[in-house]
């Protein structure tokens, strides 16, 4: 006679419920808001299973964090890539970063905008793994020779921090109600665009 093994009381599904009722939770009524009772409640299930799947209210918004990078991650991977390695960049800022920010401006924040560097360090390998993919489509602009002078690594970062800053303003309602989309695509383009140029004068060289 086979001795089965005890299933798992809590899995995979009830993680994601609970992961979904403290974004909403989140979005709603702020970080100060969320508990380990509040989730629970919120999918009908007992504060044991949160503090079986996380550990805690701190290991409950790790995992936020967390599912944001996973979130952004895969829509990188998941982007088709055309001919146009500058296209695709900029498709991809508007495609992934903000369709990701505007949909889940919490995951957002706590990924991102959240002054907690230890926390940060919690996420696991989640973030590099984003930031991975991002270079893997600035390594085709450097491929094509988009990049100037500038390093993958660069030109990532600048890329980056260029589409949390747009996120960031649009998620505050400083964009023209219906030309969101259009600031984006023209800043992402600019910058694109600008890689190209001369960066002889970023590393203590002369320019004339």
């Amino acid at each position: 006679m086979l001795c089965m093994g005890r299933p798992r009381e809590h899995d995979e599904r009830t993680a994601v419920s609970l992961l979904e009722a403290a974004e909403r939770i989140v979005g709603v009524a702020g970080l100060d808001a969320l508990s380990v009772r509040g989730v629970a409640d919120e999918v009908g299930t007992t504060t044991r299973a949160v503090y079986s799947l996380f550990g805690s209210k701190h290991g409950l918004v790790v995992a936020l964090g967390t599912r944001a990078f996973e979130m952004l991650g895969a829509a990188i991977a998941a982007l088709p890539m055309t001919d146009d390695p500058a296209g695709d960049l900029v498709e991809a800022g508007i495609t992934v970063f903000r369709r990701f920010a505007i949909g889940h401006p919490s995951l957002f924040n706590i990924g991102m905008q959240l002054a907690l560097p230890p926390l940060r360090s919690e996420f696991g390998p989640a973030p590099a793994e984003a930031f991975t993919g991002l270079e893997a489509r600035v390594t085709r602009a450097q491929q094509s020779g988009l990049l100037g002078r500038r390093s993958v690594h660069e030109a990532a970062l600048e890329f980056h921090a260029l589409c949390e800053g747009l996120a960031a303003v649009e998620l505050r309602s400083h964009m023209t109600p219906g030309e969101e989309e259009r600031v984006w695509r023209d800043a992402l383009t600019a910058l694109v665009a600008g890689f190209t140029a001369s960066t002889q004068g970023r590393r203590g060289g002369k320019t004339n």
